[in-house]
């Protein structure tokens, strides 16, 4: 479903990834770990093609990224759900209109909308929420609600970017078993850390990037 072939990438003259090769399958759950500045944030980034290779390609789905045109990178974007550590929640709407505005953006009708964003906000709990606004949610709250967001149009693929990394360990531990449910029904879900000890808690593939390439870890015991 998703692969980097031979890909290279080079930020302001230094090399990022050199030959990286990576497949994810359908409904894996998969860790990327790796110290800072190993590449994580720009390989999420080359999935949903906001960054680019300088040499080989990546191919999601039936897109590659060395023949994509421009127009077609909404309709690959809709085919994945990004989860961000700062949320990027819109703070003067509702729960509701946050995730609304999703589906709208696609021509929705409003009848589908709200039978939508009633069963997303089910699914993280937060059903209850839907009338408030952002700024009176947690930050385990605003998480799920971002969580909702990325799953809202069903996508084949969620990347998360630190998920847990505002969190206390308790709400970090919920919401990655959110994240563990969603895979276990189809989709394939990618999240970035550094937090090894959540790693070691779920059956799970993990891949190391280290050197600008990605490598398999087979006990995450010894991480």
């Amino acid at each position: 479903m998703l692969s980097f072939n031979n890909v290279e990438f080079n930020f302001k003259n230094q090399p990022v990834f050199n030959e990286l090769n990576l497949n994810i399958e359908e409904s894996e759950f998969v860790f990327l770990i790796g110290k800072s500045g190993a590449g994580k944030t720009t390989l999420l980034q080359m999935i949903y093609m906001n960054l680019l290779p300088q040499s080989g390609y990546i191919q999601f789905d039936i897109y590659s990224s060395d023949t994509i045109k421009p127009k077609k990178l909404p309709n690959l974007r809709r085919n994945i759900g990004i989860i961000f550590q700062d949320f990027k929640l819109l703070e003067d709407r509702t729960v509701f209109e946050n995730l609304a505005f999703v589906l709208e953006i696609t021509g929705a009708i409003r009848k589908d909308v709200k039978q939508k964003v009633y069963q997303v906000l089910s699914e993280v709990g937060l059903a209850h929420k839907q009338k408030n606004k952002i700024n009176q949610l947690s930050g385990g709250e605003m998480q799920r609600i971002a969580i909702a967001r990325a799953i809202i149009n069903e996508p084949k693929l969620i990347i998360a970017d630190e998920p847990t990394g505002n969190l206390d360990p308790e709400t970090s531990r919920e919401i990655v078993d959110i994240l563990y449910k969603i895979s276990s029904r189809g989709t394939s879900v990618l999240i970035a850390t550094h937090n090894y000890e959540l790693v070691k808690k779920y059956k799970s593939r993990i891949i190391r990037l280290i050197n600008g390439k990605a490598e398999q870890v087979d006990d995450s015991s010894k991480l």
